[in-house]
């Protein structure tokens, strides 16, 4: 398998971003670590086997990048705006920089798969669903999709921009991403036994905002002893990527 390492500066950021690519060719998919989590991840945590099939047949090239969801989402008790400041920049980096070195990569323009899991998963959910003209695909797994457990009742103009469940919500029939979202495909999964119980109602939260609004994001639940954890994710991984790449 073909592994290599890239570290580009980001002017968002002001600071060196790290990234690694695994693969040859195929689908661009865009991985984001969990919370606190580093772009060495997709490897030391063994999804790098999960997928590596896929990989190693020419079917997709995987970029797992980093994130700094501790200056973020995840840095509870700083100044809130601060907080999601920090993460529009990150956005930003991904949107405006680190695509474009994507498609450069790849050799294509091809629209971008995004793929994570815990705080990942709402980060992949996020980017698919703001940007459907860059990522035209999304597999998210046992991730929140909503403010409420990491700023509470704090919503301001950024934050609203970063939670689909509210966006998505108000988000116009006649908005033309919604053409998109129809024409391309998104998934949703969430286990249903321990440490999934927050992340579960965030996910049942954005299935009835996708349901009432005519998104056709899949929604898979799985059973009461599907817990939070990697061993699982590796199933759902498995279970679902063909239909994802097909």
């Amino acid at each position: 398998m073909e592994i290599r390492y890239e570290k580009h500066w980001s002017s968002y950021l002001n600071r060196e971003m790290e990234f690694k690519v695994y693969g040859h060719g195929g689908k661009s998919v865009l991985f984001i670590p969990c919370q606190g989590g580093r772009f060495f991840d997709f490897e030391n945590f063994k999804m790098l086997d999960a997928w590596a099939d896929w990989i190693e047949s020419g079917q997709c090239r995987v970029f797992s990048v980093d994130c700094i969801d501790n200056e973020a989402w995840a840095a509870q008790g700083a100044d809130n705006r601060w907080r999601i400041e920090n993460h529009e920049r990150w956005y930003n980096y991904v949107v405006n920089e680190l695509v474009p070195t994507i498609h450069y990569i790849a050799c294509n323009g091809d629209p971008i798969m995004t793929f994570g899991c815990s705080m990942g998963a709402m980060h992949a959910a996020n980017l698919y669903y703001r940007r459907p003209d860059l990522f035209d695909s999304c597999f998210a797994i046992s991730g929140l999709y909503d403010n409420k457990l990491f700023f509470g009742d704090y919503c301001d103009d950024l934050v609203y921009n970063n939670c689909p469940c509210l966006y998505l919500q108000n988000m116009p029939q006649d908005h033309w991403y919604m053409d998109l979202y129809r024409s391309q495909k998104s998934l949703v999964v969430c286990g249903q036994g321990a440490w999934e119980e927050p992340l579960l109602e965030s996910t049942r939260w954005l299935d009835t905002v996708c349901r009432s609004k005519g998104i056709p994001t899949r929604f898979e639940y799985w059973g009461y002893d599907v817990n939070h954890d990697w061993p699982w994710w590796f199933k759902m991984v498995r279970t679902y990527l063909p239909w994802l790449l097909g």
